[in-house]
């Protein structure tokens, strides 16, 4: 795909205060990010980093703004076209792993693929070809309680890319590890992404791992800047 996989066009988003006033958290918000292309987003607490990928990922509508994910117009369609979209083409990773506690790794892996409509045979060979990408083969038998933080996210970015997403957003995939996992966890979102040609918008704090991304944008009193 030579195209865009993810454009974002003027978007606003502002939220009521509940006395009668509205906060405006986006105010006009434009990116585009290309095949292959990973990108840092940096911001404050509060600057509205979470709100935007929702809107980017389809789990929130914006005001105003248009919205292409791989080259699909998704601006203002129904939630059964979003839901697919989002299901086919965008892959989500959050602080905490939000895994299935009573499923393995594996098996965390190969439910969304199911749900996808992949075969049982071929949702067990893609996630085991995930975990043996992130160093996890050892480890797909275990529950999730039965894993480090580390280990944990690793799993939380395979089951992410379970259905070969055009796009992850990661909202702050590494903020709730020590600075050595966090490292480890990056390095290996980083392999996969060049391995697989991913494309990937990451909200974080760190800049050292910003730093080592392809390009870097903040977001600023509700508008992205490049840095």
């Amino acid at each position: 795909m030579s195209e865009p996989v993810l454009q974002l066009q003027g978007i606003c988003k502002s939220y009521n205060s509940g006395q009668s006033s509205e906060i405006q958290v986006l105010r006009g918000v434009d990116l585009t990010l290309a095949p292959g292309e990973v990108v840092a987003m940096v911001a404050p607490s509060g600057a509205g980093k979470s709100t935007l990928l929702h809107i980017a990922g389809l789990l929130d509508t914006p005001d105003k703004g248009e919205i292409r994910v791989a080259g699909q117009d998704v601006t203002g369609r129904s939630d059964r076209v979003r839901t697919g979209v989002r299901r086919r083409d965008i892959g989500f990773v959050y602080q905490f792993h939000h895994l299935l506690p009573e499923f393995t790794a594996r098996e965390n892996i190969v439910l969304p693929q199911l749900a996808n409509g992949v075969s049982q045979s071929q949702a067990q060979t893609r996630a085991g070809d995930l975990l043996a990408r992130v160093g996890l083969s050892e480890r797909a038998g275990h529950r999730p309680a039965a894993l480090s933080g580390g280990e944990q996210q690793r799993v939380a970015f395979c089951r992410a890319l379970a259905n070969s997403p055009h796009v992850l957003l990661a909202d702050e995939p590494t903020g709730n590890l020590d600075p050595d996992t966090a490292d480890q966890v990056f390095g290996a979102l980083m392999d996969l992404a060049r391995e697989t040609g991913l494309s990937a918008l990451v909200a974080t704090h760190n800049l050292e791992l910003a730093a080592r991304m392809d390009r870097q944008v903040r977001l600023e009193a509700g508008i992205l800047v490049n840095t």
